[in-house]
């Protein structure tokens, strides 16, 4: 019995489609992540399994009851917001047991409820605070705190970190891994941010105009991303991809004479082809077949230092070792290991690799 299942789900608005036939199952203690651009769908998705919204068509279950028709309150839901949406006048302990006030817990209970939250939050000292004396990370945990007590049987985040700063990002990430190792309940989470998606998920659904373009397993959706687009989105610098032609011996690279020594895949029977490599996964050389590349851009990011250049008319980023020197003129050749190479359909955007490579 799934924790939660999705079915068919569908939702439009007059003439304007913005999910169409979702299916999802979700077992219990799965972390799920809908990742996709602005206006995917993907909030819409959750406002459904909420209750703030309702389909045209389909079905939520969980534990095999339907949610349709059900009042938010009554769906044993968790939801935290991208906006704190805390209550200025009170105290935190008091934002984390209001819920449990309304729905007239006795004190002592939720007294108990609200210092466990707090203690697994790591913010007891704050409870008699109010919320302008937190800083935004702080205010996060509060509101996770107020679902937390609920002992909701799924949570629900709308990009509850996008207001951070970068450094308050990283801590609250570790915070809801933590978060999520310890209590084991089922999590939706939405977000537009990669690394998110990548450092949270046991699963991710890509999402692309109301439909999951792939959902998989973060090491599946980058390493065999389904389609080009999953693939140039889930990675940072995304994934090159150059259109080519098979010649004898390899592909030939539109707009150059260069032909790489690559394996054509089964399923590409067309003659024409999109291919994927992950900038991580060119070698720098001076030497052999490959792929000789001027050096337009060099950017030290730190860890990484990313090159950019052109093969024809068509752009290549590199990923090296920040320790590697190159300058802007450089001249190198780019080796393309033949296991790191995926391949797409150019109508379509599906991938042709096959099963038993990547």
């Amino acid at each position: 019995m799934s924790a939660l299942t999705i079915a068919k789900l569908c939702k439009s608005f007059g003439d304007l489609q913005t999910l169409n036939g979702i299916d999802i199952a979700l077992d219990d203690g799965e972390f799920l992540v809908l990742l996709g651009a602005s206006g995917c769908g993907k909030s819409t998705l959750l406002s459904i399994i909420a209750g703030l919204a309702e389909p045209t068509s389909g079905d939520v279950r969980i534990d095999d009851k339907t949610i349709l028709g059900m009042h938010p309150k009554d769906r044993n839901i968790a939801m935290v917001f991208q906006s704190y949406a805390l209550y200025p006048n009170l105290t935190v302990r008091r934002n984390i047991g209001f819920g449990l006030e309304m729905r007239k817990v006795p004190k002592g209970e939720r007294d108990f409820a609200v210092l466990e939250a707090a203690r697994i939050l790591q913010i007891e000292p704050l409870l008699d605070r109010k919320p302008s004396q937190l800083s935004g990370g702080q205010r996060q945990r509060v509101a996770i705190g107020r679902a937390l007590v609920r002992h909701p049987r799924i949570f629900l985040f709308d990009e509850p970190l996008s207001n951070l700063d970068a450094k308050l990002r990283m801590e609250m990430r570790t915070e809801l891994k933590r978060l999520h190792q310890m209590l084991k309940t089922t999590v939706v989470y939405v977000t537009h941010d990669q690394i998110e998606a990548m450092t949270l998920a046991t699963r991710i659904a890509v999402m692309r105009n109301g439909r999951i373009e792939q959902l998989g397993t973060p090491e599946a959706i980058y390493h065999r991303p389904a389609t080009s687009y999953v693939a140039t989105f889930v990675g940072a610098p995304p994934m090159n991809m150059l259109t080519g032609s098979w010649r004898n011996g390899g592909l030939q690279i539109d707009g150059s004479e260069l032909v790489l020594p690559v394996s054509r895949p089964r399923a590409a029977t067309a003659a024409k082809v999109i291919m994927g490599i992950r900038p991580e996964a060119l070698q720098y050389g001076s030497t052999g077949a490959g792929i000789p590349l001027t050096v337009d851009v060099a950017e030290l990011t730190g860890p990484e230092l990313i090159v950019t250049g052109r093969i024809g008319n068509q752009p290549i980023v590199a990923s090296f070792s920040a320790r590697q020197k190159l300058d802007p003129g450089h001249e190198l050749v780019l080796h393309v290991p033949d296991e790191h190479t995926h391949f797409f359909d150019v109508d379509t955007g599906m991938r042709l690799n096959d099963d038993s490579k990547n």
